[in-house]
């Protein structure tokens, strides 16, 4: 089974589309293997988003997901990294798919309700970055 950590954003947390979101996912043939609620400070936004360091939109991005609790999660699934994408949607929800958790509940590029990771390396490095292996519990 493959695994990926996606995150439910403030913006998320903020609508309460937390269950709608969980429910699609579910749906979908994923399964819940950590899950918290947090928040992030700006130190701690800024180290997960450090890869974006030098790119234009990092300060906002750091702002946006320090500005309210979050729902980070790790899934697991055969093939999970690309099929969570698939149900997600383009970043920008006016290019997402329809159908898809960004064209149903994102409101802009920026505010667009979920993060998921793009590759299985940095899925791992995602997941220990908000869970311990004691907090993965395996899926039946």
């Amino acid at each position: 089974m493959e695994k990926t950590l996606t995150i439910l954003k403030p913006d998320c947390v903020r609508k309460q589309l937390i269950g709608a979101v969980i429910d699609q996912i579910e749906r979908a043939g994923f399964r819940v293997v950590a899950m918290k609620k947090t928040r992030l400070t700006q130190e701690t936004a800024g180290e997960f988003y450090a890869v974006h360091r030098e790119r234009p939109f990092y300060g906002e991005l750091v702002e946006f997901m320090s500005s309210g609790p979050c729902v980070p999660m790790i899934l697991e699934k055969d093939n999970a990294v690309t099929d969570f994408r698939a149900i997600i949607g383009a970043t920008d929800p006016a290019e997402a798919a329809a159908g898809t958790v960004r064209k149903l509940y994102a409101d802009s590029k920026g505010e667009n309700i979920i993060h998921g990771s793009d590759s299985v390396e940095n899925a791992a490095i995602e997941a220990a970055f908000f869970f311990s292996a004691e907090e993965v519990v395996r899926a039946n």
